[in-house]
């Protein structure tokens, strides 16, 4: 059976930006039908902030109407768009701070079995959630629930006037020109093996913390040689993560490059609480329905664990550092912390990362522009293994 599709059309706006703000929202269904809609102030402002917190009221009221639906985000802010695609950086920290609050909603979403994905559209086929933002602007405030009656979204833009000066108008939709200089390059070099990798053993932030077996430094090294063939202009450092095997990895990684290793232990696994040290197949014989609510719901934490939201917050903080050091930074970190970088980029849901493989020792290559705009080059390259299992 087909999930239910909806549709939300968000925006905001600022009196003078900074000035005074507000948003519009509104949710529909494919033909039409409004089902929600949402309008307030949000006192002084800038228009990026107005929009980000329409794009947070219409993803709050999919919840209220249908959590797991797939979800298509009409914006005319090519700004929001483009940043909650993961193709543009957030600098400002307000924006930032409604991003993760908006990526939040998105994963619960997604762990309902729904989707969202953002569509940029002219300001002209925006009207109705425009017409809700002035409202606000005008000290109105809006929130309606009509998904028993239902009505035709396009009437509600008659209800009001679009206040904005072709001044602000101009200042709303100004958007950068692309960045076309030389990017940061990020090389994500998940750790090589332990005996807890050998054994499928949990093994997470505030755990045993095992190093690196044999195996594991062979693979370490094989991996920094590697790593090497993806230098690019700039400089060039390494960070690791504060486990001790990705602290035997970035080493080796170091050593490669001729650099010295930095820790930054946001890059860690996620705390797995008291499942760690216990075997996945252990956990599935006996935990079947709680293993499963760890894949899938972000705020779901075993005791003494971490949630993914948690993981997710902290992790994101790490890779925005990473990018800032510009050049080349390889990062010697873990399996988790390379999906949450991989679903913040591509804007994947939960629960479908873990279908995206990140063997040990394998590198997965991404580039950030100056501008936000962000490219995933490569995914588990493995290539450099095979010398190791007697491949050539």
């Amino acid at each position: 059976m087909s999930r239910r599709r909806l549709v939300v059309e968000a925006d905001g706006g600022s009196r003078g930006n900074p000035g005074p703000a507000g948003y519009g929202a509104l949710v529909r269904d494919p033909d039409g039908r409004l089902l929600a809609e949402r309008a307030e102030s949000v006192g002084i402002a800038s228009n990026n902030v107005a929009e980000y917190s329409g794009l947070l009221a219409g993803l709050r009221a999919v919840l209220g109407v249908e959590p797991g639906a797939d979800v298509e985000v009409r914006m005319d802010s090519k700004l929001v768009v483009e940043q909650m695609s993961g193709r543009w950086k957030i600098k400002h920290a307000d924006m930032r701070r409604l991003a993760l609050e908006a990526r939040d909603v998105l994963t619960q979403i997604s762990a309902a079995g729904g989707s969202v994905t953002f569509t940029w559209v002219p300001r002209s086929q925006n009207v109705a959630a425009d017409a809700l933002a002035n409202a606000a602007m005008d000290g109105r405030s809006i929130s309606r629930d009509l998904r028993d009656e239902g009505t035709d979204a396009s009437s509600v833009s008659e209800e009001f006037v679009d206040a904005r000066t072709p001044a602000e108008e101009a200042e709303t939709s100004r958007v950068a020109p692309a960045d076309v200089g030389e990017p940061t390059r990020l090389v994500l070099v998940r750790h090589g093996v332990t005996d807890f990798t050998v054994a499928s053993k949990l093994d997470g932030r505030g755990g045993t913390d095992p190093a690196l077996n044999d195996e594991g430094r062979r693979m370490a090294r094989a991996a920094g040689e590697a790593a090497r063939a993806y230098v690019g202009a700039g400089p060039v450092s390494v960070v690791t993560s504060g486990l001790r095997r990705a602290v035997d990895t970035g080493a080796e990684v170091a050593h490669a490059l001729g650099v010295a290793p930095e820790v930054d232990i946001d890059w860690d696994e996620q705390a797995f609480g008291d499942w760690d040290g216990r075997s996945v197949g252990w956990l599935q014989a006996r935990f079947p329905a709680d293993l499963e609510r760890m894949r899938v719901d972000a705020d779901y934490a075993r005791p003494g664990g971490e949630s993914q939201s948690e993981l997710t917050e902290r992790v994101v903080k790490a890779f925005d550092r990473a990018v800032a050091r510009g050049g080349t930074v390889v990062v010697a970190t873990h399996r988790k912390p390379i999906m949450v970088v991989l679903a913040h980029l591509l804007g994947i849901g939960q629960d479908r990362i873990w279908r995206v493989a990140t063997a040990p020792a394998s590198l997965t290559g991404i580039e950030v522009w100056a501008d936000g705009g962000a490219s995933v080059s490569f995914v588990n390259d493995t290539h450099h293994l095979r010398r190791l299992e007697g491949r050539g």
